[in-house]
């Protein structure tokens, strides 16, 4: 029988940091990495990256120092992962890039939103006021610019591909407005929300008003499979929400389900969007799965990441509150991997942190576990996946920008 997940990641992560294979530069080689039990990778599911084949060539460390007795900054062993993978060349930041192309992006949702009552119009326009960092349209573009090169066009971005950037950050948009009447927030993007401000029901309506906007300009793209590629999100954003509101008995099916949850509720905004920027380029279906599998790794890597900063970062850089995730019952990868070292956690995850002390005693087992640090490594890893999949594509500006990207991601602090 195959042994629980959590020991296998902790022999991996337990492996990588041996001091002197970190000495030595390098974290595991191929026999290392075939030598872990096939059958433990069971619980992934098929929309969650795959271990490492022993056909691959050797990989380089995932991290530098020692587990837990690491004084090193956070963004420092997170620095190493990314950085020695691909070309010479020091790639251009992603934002300049994708300045240009994203210069109009909130001016033309506006136009989209457009509608003569006043107040329904402030309400549509109260998040997309530029102050956003629109990662996903920003990678939406570049991908765009990207798989133009790839396939022997201009680089120019054709009109189809960018109305998907801006259809990305409407579905966004409307999810997060969604999401704070769910969980009661009061803060978005360091301002209250719009439910805070104008109540649930307005918010509802209001979010419900940006996604058929966003599904009327999907459709005036006139293609057919995009119009299903990107169907695909808003069914999976529903079905992460159901997802998030439940909790696995069973301990060995946790970890599945929170990747698979974190999959459908961030990760396939960005694989979809990029496959549907693919599509209306390239007719290969092998271009279509290189421009999914960098949206996937890298949306699942971006909420690994911002999972450990609800641990280790304060409410002043998130704009939302810190130990926000345990105050609403979730357990998310940091106590996951801490439950192996503190037990109780279980029950705590079970009855979703509702008893008095809960949240406190949760956030204090997290410090003094390494969970933080696992989380850490396994965003890693996704972001690794990332990189070999656009890798795959002819160089160029943009999708070296991506490469850069996976480092940005990692390093990030809110």
């Amino acid at each position: 029988m195959a042994a629980p997940w959590w020991r296998h990641c902790r022999r991996w992560s337990t492996y990588c940091l041996n001091p002197l294979l970190v000495e030595t530069g390098w974290c595991f080689n191929t026999r290392s990495v075939s030598s872990v039990s096939r059958t433990s990778w069971s619980v992934w599911s098929r929309n969650e990256v795959q271990p490492p084949s022993s056909t691959q060539p050797n990989l380089k460390p995932l991290i530098c120092g020692n587990r837990l007795k690491s004084r090193l900054p956070f963004s420092a062993l997170q620095s190493c992962c990314c950085r020695t993978i691909h070309s010479d060349t020091k790639p251009k930041d992603p934002f300049s890039l994708a300045q240009k192309d994203l210069t109009t992006l909130y001016d033309d949702i506006k136009k989209e939103l457009f509608v003569s009552k006043h107040e329904l119009k402030h309400l549509c326009d109260y998040y997309f006021d530029g102050k956003g960092k629109a990662i996903r349209p920003m990678i939406v573009v570049l991908m765009a610019r990207a798989l133009n090169i790839h396939s022997n066009r201009a680089g120019d971005l054709l009109p189809g591909q960018k109305a998907v950037a801006m259809i990305s950050e409407m579905i966004h948009t409307a999810s997060l407005v969604h999401d704070d009447v769910i969980d009661g927030s009061d803060k978005r993007r360091g301002k209250r929300t719009i439910n805070e401000v104008w109540g649930e029901k307005k918010a509802i309506l209001v979010g419900d008003f940006i996604l058929s906007t966003a599904s009327m300009a999907l459709a005036r793209i006139g293609n057919i499979t995009v119009v299903k590629v990107l169907s695909q999100v808003i069914e999976d954003l529903v079905r992460g929400e159901f997802m998030q509101l439940g909790s696995k008995e069973n301990e060995n099916e946790r970890f599945k389900h929170y990747l698979e949850k974190t999959f459908k509720k961030t990760a396939s905004l960005i694989a979809n969007s990029c496959k549907a920027v693919s599509i209306l380029v390239n007719s290969d279906p092998d271009v279509h799965e290189i421009a999914y599998q960098y949206g996937k790794n890298v949306g699942i890597a971006f909420q690994l990441v911002d999972d450990v900063l609800d641990f280790t970062s304060g409410a002043n850089h998130l704009g939302k509150p810190s130990a926000a995730d345990l105050k609403l019952g979730l357990a998310t990868g940091p106590v996951l991997f801490a439950c192996q070292q503190f037990p109780e956690l279980h029950a705590m995850i079970m009855r979703r942190f509702s008893s008095n002390g809960d949240v406190d005693r949760a956030w204090q087992y997290v410090l003094q576990s390494d969970g933080v640090q696992q989380t850490s490594y396994l965003a890693q890893h996704y972001c690794r996946e990332a990189i070999r999949h656009i890798s795959m594509l002819q160089p160029s500006p943009e999708r070296d920008a991506l490469i850069r990207l996976t480092d940005m991601v990692l390093n990030r602090d809110k």
